[in-house]
């Protein structure tokens, strides 16, 4: 008789457990050892059980962090908090409360902007003002100067005249007259007073009045000393002998 119809005994021969292991197996984990046809069912069934207990054991302590290992936590997000209708009402008084506040400051700033601005027109004109006034000044100095000179240099030139008159300016004296007329007449000197010119008292000083018959009008009928003028400005009045029509 063999050994297989000797395990079977008298009912027949006994039924072979087969059983498939498929889970994975750890390089940390016990080797789990196959039970072969001699083992009954109640033995494999043990055997089975110690396997998955050191499995879980195994896991557990995979899961558990090592120092120095990096471990990905869990994080939650949080939603944006929703606020109440009163809060924001509240928080729209408070924007209103800080645009008005932006408002008054601007208009300040405004008010500010435009005070300097007034300040500064102010400034400017009286310095152009202050300009124009020197600048007058200046000129009317230049003047006065000037004709303050040649009135020195008058009786120096009524000299000449009279020289002239009576033939003695000729030569180089004559010469050194005209130099000196011309000169002065560089500065603004205008000589007037001639017989002949109509009678202005603003510009003429009348030392004898005579009636004639051939003048329609006071006429100069005779000059004795001519009258100058500096620009615009008289700078002395011609001596002349007026007559009258009759």
């Amino acid at each position: 008789m063999t050994d297989e119809a000797r395990a079977a005994g008298p009912e027949g021969p006994a039924e072979r457990v087969v059983i498939k292991d498929k889970r994975k197996v750890s390089a940390d984990s016990k080797p789990v050892e196959t039970p072969d046809a001699g083992h009954t069912a109640e033995e494999v069934e043990v055997a089975v059980e110690e396997t998955e207990e050191a499995e879980v054991q195994a896991e557990a302590a995979d899961e558990t962090p090592v120092e120095g290992e990096i471990v990905d936590e869990a994080f939650t997000v949080h939603a944006p908090p929703v606020s109440e209708p009163g809060e924001a009402a509240a928080q729209g008084t408070t924007d209103d409360a800080h645009q008005h506040g932006l408002g008054a400051e601007l208009a300040a700033l405004r008010t500010d902007l435009d005070e300097r601005t007034r300040d500064l027109q102010r400034v400017t004109a009286e310095y152009a003002n202050y300009r124009k006034r020197v600048d007058r000044d200046r000129a009317l100095v230049v003047e006065q100067s000037t004709g303050n000179v040649l009135g020195a240099l008058l009786p120096v030139l009524d000299d000449l005249d009279r020289a002239r008159e009576h033939g003695d300016l000729v030569g180089p004296f004559g010469a050194v007259a005209e130099q000196l007329t011309a000169a002065l007449t560089k500065f603004g000197l205008t000589v007037f007073g001639s017989k002949g010119d109509p009678f202005d008292p603003t510009r003429h000083e009348a030392v004898a009045h005579l009636t004639s018959a051939e003048v329609s009008e006071p006429t100069c009928i005779d000059v004795m000393r001519r009258g100058y003028l500096l620009g615009e400005r008289l700078l002395r009045p011609a001596l002349v002998a007026v007559a009258d029509p009759e």
